[in-house]
């Protein structure tokens, strides 16, 4: 009967947040599977194909995976052609949607360029950088015998965002993004170069930042629809680990999750991965790597007991220094928080998980925004933050790990990920007067007439 009832203990379906918990740790947060370049090829093998905006790729999702993550790692491998990266959608502001993609299989998992209107000069550039061309923002000016290095310079970012264009560099996209509002930024003043005598300076010989680097056209894709598909599904197998219907829906696969389905189920028939009901209320179409259920299931049997809360509601200024409060506040720096880009992949809500009812009765909604952060505590969702940091939502079922939530959005901060973020609103309310608010001035934020303000 023992060894029945463990059986049975074996083939029950997990928790939802037993899978919130588990994919996180399966795409190297909090648990990185390596340091230095191979541990960002690693994250970049994972990542591939997925979309994320730019300006959360080196601040959020990139340095969540790799402990001591360096824009010049990227670099190193872009400028060796290891590794590409392409747009995929412009975003409000200088933002736009970016993936990274291993260069031998770039051409499978690339999707089509986006359809835009062009100019003749956009035609000019994509034509002189045909057969394989790389070339400097100057020498392309003066293949396209064009004078108007402003006009070129959105040319080349119009074909970037289109799909078409790559740089061996991210230099020119850092520099975009630095030069005004982004999804992850607040607004900045741009900086003027003027001479000393007051006027502009003139352009100069390799361009402005924006543009440096050798530019060139992505590899043509794959027209073979099978391939194309049968690369997809393992990548979406080695990002998620357990594929569902929502989590493929997510990322906008081509021709959805019946198309991914197809090859999927081959791959169960070929002993390559488990299908099954893995997750409660996902379905019976749920696909696992080898190993992923396993640990899955090791997480859900470990997941922390909610029977006593993990903090005690603070008191304006500071924790209670009670002994009751000390013993709260050591378990609750013992809990797991992650601070993740709402569109990041390693967050499975609003994608495979639905979005839990919220604690307040205000208007906003939590979605998979540009410019949005979700904080996760073993797994439960705890915080949403809009665009822009002015708004916090909580939710019902995670009060309990409020505390561990906003002590790590406080972290996030400080570490200089987030920039400074100024709250003004939370579930509803103003924040300098709810409960979420005192949270908050006991996580490090200073009141002051504009909301809550932490700086990094």
């Amino acid at each position: 009967r023992r060894s029945l009832a463990k059986l049975r203990k074996e083939v029950e379906p997990v928790p939802p947040q037993a899978l919130a918990r588990f994919l996180p740790q399966w795409q190297g947060i909090s648990v990185s599977s390596g340091r230095g370049l191979d541990g960002l090829v690693r994250a970049i093998e994972q990542l591939q194909g997925a979309t994320v905006p730019a300006s959360a790729l080196e601040t959020l999702v990139l340095p969540s995976r790799v402990p001591g993550y360096t824009a010049a790692m990227l670099d190193e491998l872009t400028a060796s052609g290891e590794v590409l990266w392409a747009g995929q959608g412009s975003l409000p502001g200088n933002d736009g949607w970016i993936s990274l993609q291993l260069a031998d299989s770039a051409d499978l998992l690339l999707p089509p360029p986006l359809e835009t209107s062009t100019t003749p000069l956009h035609d000019a550039v994509l034509e002189v950088l045909e057969g394989g061309q790389a070339l400097f923002f100057r020498q392309l000016s003066d293949r396209v015998e064009s004078t108007d290095d402003p006009a070129l310079q959105a040319a080349l970012w119009d074909l970037v965002w289109a799909g078409h264009l790559t740089n061996d560099t991210l230099g020119p996209l850092r520099a975009l993004l630095g030069g005004g509002r982004t999804a992850h930024s607040q607004k900045r003043a741009p900086i003027r170069q003027r001479s000393r005598y007051g006027r502009p300076v003139m352009p100069t010989r390799t361009g402005p930042p924006t543009v440096a680097g050798r530019w060139s056209r992505l590899p043509d894709r794959d027209t073979d629809a099978t391939r194309r598909t049968h690369a997809l599904a393992e990548a979406l197998l080695d990002r998620h680990g357990v594929v569902t219907r929502g989590a493929v829906m997510a990322e906008r696969a081509p021709g959805g999750f019946a198309a991914v389905y197809a090859v999927l189920k081959a791959f169960e028939e070929a002993g390559r991965v488990r299908r099954g009901y893995f997750v409660e209320g996902l379905g019976a179409a749920q696909f696992a790597a080898p190993g992923a259920v396993d640990r899955m299931r090791a997480l859900a049997a470990s997941q922390p007991s909610t029977d006593e809360p993990l903090w005690e509601t603070p008191v304006p200024g500071g924790w209670d220094a009670s002994p009751y409060a000390t013993q709260q506040r050591k378990r609750r720096d013992e809990a797991r928080a992650v601070v993740l880009a709402a569109t990041d992949p390693a967050n499975p809500y609003g994608a495979a998980l639905p979005w839990p009812d919220t604690t307040g009765e205000g208007g906003h909604k939590p979605g998979r925004k540009a410019g949005a952060l979700v904080v996760l505590v073993d797994g439960q969702l705890v915080l949403y933050v809009e665009r822009g940091g002015k708004t916090l939502l909580s939710f019902e079922a995670a009060e309990s790990c409020l505390g561990p939530a906003v002590d790590a959005l406080a972290l996030a901060v400080r570490d200089g990920a987030l920039g400074k973020l100024t709250v003004t609103r939370t579930d509803g309310e103003a924040a300098l007067t709810s409960p979420l608010g005192l949270a908050l001035e006991a996580a490090g934020f200073r009141p002051t007439p504009r909301g809550l303000r932490l700086r990094a």
